[in-house]
């Protein structure tokens, strides 16, 4: 008979697979209590795969917190702070990158790419867990890495090379050098702050504004999309964010400034 240590030894890969669908540490955490939880009430007379059992339950169940969202997605990353050295640092930048790119993806593409590409379900394993069809499975998974695909167009070095521009222009205060690199309906977000931009002229206004009246130093993590900004004001460095960028081609087509406690403390908020 299966024991409740056996369900629960699945409960880091589930909240790794919760987060990635859901962008958030807590929501994740929540989904996995619960799929938890339903489990071990259900055990009785279980026969089968444990684990596809419990990723069944798990993916169900962030699918259904993501319907019953009322606000967009705020992703939220393992995003530590260390005051005393006044550095931001990240952890798994790469992590990092993967879950913003796939919160461009519609919550089925989403999952059926996890299932697929992540946990190498075969299609029809993953039907049965989405609860539709082998064929419906392979349309979201192909329109998924088509999506995928065209955010990573330019390839790694590529993409190094346009976000080390797009850094270059905030080190220089360049507006126009930071607009251009954007899509016309690119948008920025800054959580947990309520800040939402969208588009050209919106974003500019709220560079010109804000951001652009100090200076600025970008440091590059192991992945081109993830760097850590600092600000600089009166010949003083404060950590600010973790900025992760969305590439759509050449351009970039989001960016999620993940905003430091001590940047909210200095901010007086």
């Amino acid at each position: 008979m299966t024991s409740f240590d056996e369900v629960a030894a699945y409960r880091d890969e589930l909240r790794a697979h919760c987060y990635r669908l859901l962008g958030s540490m807590d929501d994740a955490e929540d989904a996995v209590q619960e799929t938890l939880q339903r489990a071990w009430r259900n055990l009785d007379g279980f026969e089968g795969s444990l684990r596809a059992w419990l990723y069944k339950i798990a993916t169900n169940r962030a699918l259904t917190m993501i319907g019953q969202r009322r606000q967009p997605i705020e992703l939220g990353p393992p995003i530590v702070v260390e005051s005393a050295e006044a550095k931001v640092l990240v952890q798994e930048s790469v992590e990092l990158a993967f879950v913003a790119a796939i919160h461009h993806l519609t919550p089925p593409q989403r999952a059926a790419l996890l299932l697929r590409d992540v946990l190498g379900y075969s299609a029809k394993e993953a039907a049965d867990m989405l609860g539709t069809s082998a064929p419906a499975v392979h349309s979201a998974v192909r329109r998924a890495r088509a999506a995928l695909a065209e955010q990573d167009s330019l390839g790694e070095e590529g993409q190094r090379d346009a976000a080390a521009r797009y850094a270059a222009a905030w080190h220089a205060g360049d507006l126009e050098g930071i607009v251009a690199m954007l899509t016309e309906d690119a948008r920025y977000t800054m959580p947990p702050l309520d800040e939402r931009y969208h588009g050209h002229a919106e974003i500019r206004g709220f560079l010109v504004d804000g951001p652009l009246q100090f200076g600025w130093r970008f440091v590059a993590t192991a992945s081109p999309k993830v760097w850590v900004t600092y600000m600089i004001s009166d010949g003083v460095e404060r950590p600010v964010s973790v900025d992760v960028l969305v590439f759509r081609g050449p351009k970039i087509s989001a960016v999620v400034s993940f905003v430091s406690d001590e940047f909210v403390r200095f901010l007086g908020l």
